[in-house]
């Protein structure tokens, strides 16, 4: 990992990825975020992902895989 940190922030109640200056989770409105998270995946079709399916993933974006 760089010097740099991460580039994104995870949400602590979906898990998805947002840039850090998001202040409102896109997908589920919360407000709780945390730069504490492992692994990424990026969901096109969640209807036809097994992964997606797995995790609990309903919407098409960038999730954090684990968040601590």
């Amino acid at each position: 990992m760089s010097t740099r940190g991460k580039p994104f922030k995870a949400c602590r109640k979906c898990r998805s990825l947002v840039d850090k200056k998001v202040e409102i989770c896109p997908v589920c409105g919360s407000r709780e975020f945390t730069e504490e998270w492992e692994g990424a995946i990026i969901v096109i079709d969640p209807g036809r992902s097994p992964v997606a399916r797995e995790l609990g993933l309903e919407a098409p974006g960038r999730y954090a895989i684990r968040v601590i």
